[in-house]
């Protein structure tokens, strides 16, 4: 068991603390957000919310570890900042998968959040930082690289090789044998049957690439 500092005081923080609190072995002790955020109140769930630029003063890295399961704003960017600076400070970062959740053996990375439901077939890894949201079914004998962001009922097929900073929309489908360049935006119900450009949007079923590039999305 680890004690545990979640990192955010929005909805992903508070799914987090409910999970780890009802489904792992983790305990959380506080919450964490940059100082200029700290809230009038300072606690959340009963618990106190600390500034990160003193976490380390209250909470050692050799005591507790870190928990970052945030949105995926401009293109995980903003998560893979905030992932950056904990490890920086020395933390380690724990993940969330689900005990409902089927895998073999898959090798995942730390800070990732593994939602119920979610398939995770058997010769496929995943990265850090990764975020699959509930009901995904993640094929064979393929990688899903760091920062990525799978949201529900998405369908990767086998041998697929998924870049850095993707994201996939609710009910997207990926064919066999594929590779989603780094940054790619897969819209709600996209089936794409081609190897896409790097920060392309892909929409449609075909996917086609729309002439926005994902570096100007935002969530």
């Amino acid at each position: 068991m680890s004690k545990v500092v979640i990192f955010g005081i929005q909805d992903f923080a508070e799914l987090a603390h409910y999970y780890l609190e009802n489904d792992s072995e983790h305990s959380v002790v506080a919450f964490c957000v940059d100082r200029a955020y700290i809230p009038d109140n300072p606690y959340f769930k009963n618990l106190p919310v600390i500034a990160f630029e003193d976490v380390d003063t209250i909470y050692p890295n050799t005591e507790y570890k870190f928990f970052a399961p945030l949105s995926p704003q401009n293109m995980n960017k903003h998560r893979e900042d905030v992932y950056n600076r904990i490890k920086q400070k020395g933390y380690e970062l724990i993940s969330y998968v689900s005990s409902k959740a089927t895998r073999f053996n898959n090798i995942i990375g730390d800070n990732c959040f593994i939602l119920e439901n979610n398939t995770l077939q058997p010769f496929t890894n995943i990265g850090n930082n990764v975020v699959l949201w509930s009901g995904n079914h993640i094929g064979h004998h393929g990688i899903i690289k760091d920062h990525v962001t799978f949201t529900s009922h998405v369908v990767m097929s086998g041998h697929c090789i998924i870049e850095p900073y993707s994201f996939f929309g609710v009910n997207a489908t990926i064919r066999d044998g594929l590779t989603i360049a780094e940054g790619s935006l897969i819209a709600m119900g996209a089936c794409v049957f081609k190897d896409t450009e790097a920060w392309g949007v892909y929409k449609g079923n075909p996917a086609t690439k729309a002439s926005i590039s994902s570096k100007d999305i935002k969530f």
